[in-house]
């Protein structure tokens, strides 16, 4: 679908730079941000990118304060 919107002069003046550096279309460009953008908010809306950056949780994730009550009770072992 062909759609119209202004573009900043100086953006404008980065995507030619960045078009002829990896030679590709203008359009070409535009097309890949525009495609990131959308899985980037798409990730944001399904919580995906907080599960990735979950850490050494991973997909076994335990609430903290569980975590913290289940340490200390090994304490009343000693």
């Amino acid at each position: 679908m062909r759609t119209l919107v202004d573009i900043p002069e100086g953006s404008l003046q980065a995507l030619n730079t960045m078009a002829k550096a990896k030679k590709v279309s203008r359009a070409e460009l535009v097309r890949e941000a525009i495609s990131e953008y959308v899985k980037s908010h798409e990730r944001q809306k399904t919580g995906e990118g907080i599960m990735k950056s979950a850490g050494a949780w991973g997909k076994d994730f335990e609430d903290g304060l569980a975590y913290q009550l289940r340490l200390r009770a090994e304490w009343d072992d000693r």
